[in-house]
């Protein structure tokens, strides 16, 4: 039976769209399933602020009567006005070891960008930096993280088949935690702190959303630090807003490291590490992406209990201006005694162009392994 695409045009339909993912990945052990309300966010035109400079629509693939496949069509102009491209992304695609439905999903997002006068289609991409990225091409018997995609093996084997090229390749470490902090961490960090005056702080939650509003200048350095790399498009104030009430409130302050410069009258913020329990398990743990009935148990475990052996390095970032000051050995002086004292076994970077040589020295004395490698494929229309 052929395949027949249905654009998503109906709040049950946009529920179908997610629940796919549900039910392709029921039971593996290395996915990590977000939760409903968070891709319903996301994925809601009225919702979700990347809609102010973004378009989508999202399809749905059918074969017997059943749902084979899913795939969002994003145009970001943001980053198409900065990068100068006219791209169309595809995101959230999911399909059945059939090349006929992957086919027929990505045929239907190059249409629709080439009536929007796009002239090559990228992906996978979400509609920013902030939401996963990149096709897993190995590592697929590793544990997937909150922040990344995980697919099957056959999925780049469809792309390879279909011609697709690479475009970019993504790459993430496995770090273990050592049993002491390593010397060369303690070195610079001293130095650091002597010679620059640059120093580590943990805000308290009052002081996140309070008058010093040190959520906004975290999410400012990520701004600053992350604006030239591949696709970024900066984050608008609405945007800002909108994480800072997404995820802000369920960090863990001892978790969340910040580097100040003392010299500054107002102690400027100038790097950030941001990490949190790794939220995997608990996630398999919610049925179909919902907290209830007993979701939220295992989520709150992982979040505030710490009952996993990982912690999940979501962001780290110095401003360009301090990069090569050694302020990232002050990120891993101070966050590493708390890996230690909250007993992570081994830490999982985010994702990192495979070419920024600059961000993998810091693991060095972490003796890192390179357990994962994604790609972003590229196709002219």
């Amino acid at each position: 039976m052929s395949v027949e695409i249905r654009k998503v045009s109906t709040k049950k339909e946009l529920d179908a769209f997610i629940q796919f993912h549900y039910d392709l990945y029921r039971n593996n052990a290395y996915d990590a399933p977000n939760l409903y309300s968070d891709e319903l966010h996301t994925l809601s035109k009225d919702r979700n602020a990347a809609f102010e400079f973004c378009e989508a629509e999202y399809f749905l693939a059918y074969k017997d009567g059943k749902v084979a496949g899913r795939i969002a069509g994003i145009i970001n102009s943001r980053a198409n006005s900065k990068w100068n491209r006219k791209s169309v992304r595809f995101g959230w695609i999911d399909f059945i070891d059939d090349i006929e439905v992957s086919e027929a999903l990505l045929d239907a997002v190059s249409q629709w960008g080439r009536s929007k006068g796009m002239t090559e289609i990228v992906g996978p991409l979400g509609f920013t930096d902030m939401d996963p990225e990149g096709m897993l091409i190995a590592g697929f018997d590793q544990l997937g993280t909150m922040a990344t995609i995980y697919n099957y093996p056959y999925y780049p084997r469809h792309m390879e088949q279909m011609g697709w090229e690479k475009d970019n390749d993504y790459v993430e470490f496995k770090l273990m935690v050592p049993e002491r902090v390593p010397e060369k961490y303690i070195k610079v960090a001293e130095m650091v702190m002597k010679r620059y005056n640059l120093h580590p702080m943990h805000p308290k939650r009052s002081q996140v959303f309070g008058k010093e509003q040190y959520g906004r200048k975290v999410l400012d350095v990520v701004n600053q630090t992350f604006g030239n790399l591949y696709g970024y498009s900066q984050m608008t104030d609405a945007q800002i807003d909108e994480y800072l009430k997404m995820y802000f409130p369920v960090l863990d302050m001892n978790l969340l490291c910040l580097i100040e410069d003392w010299n500054t009258p107002d102690h400027k913020v100038v790097g950030i590490g941001i990490s949190i329990s790794s939220m995997t398990r608990a996630l398999q743990k919610c049925r179909n992406g919902r907290l209830w009935p007993f979701g939220w148990w295992h989520c709150l475990r992982a979040l505030k209990f710490h009952k996993a052996e990982c912690v999940d390095l979501m962001l780290v970032g110095i401003l360009p201006e301090y990069q090569n000051k050694g302020a990232n050995a002050l990120l891993f002086y101070d966050l590493i005694p708390r890996y230690q004292k909250y007993g992570f076994k081994w830490g999982e970077t985010n994702v990192e162009m495979e070419t920024n040589s600059q961000v993998q020295s810091q693991w060095g004395p972490l003796n890192p392994v390179n357990h994962k490698r994604r790609r972003c494929y590229l196709k002219k229309l």
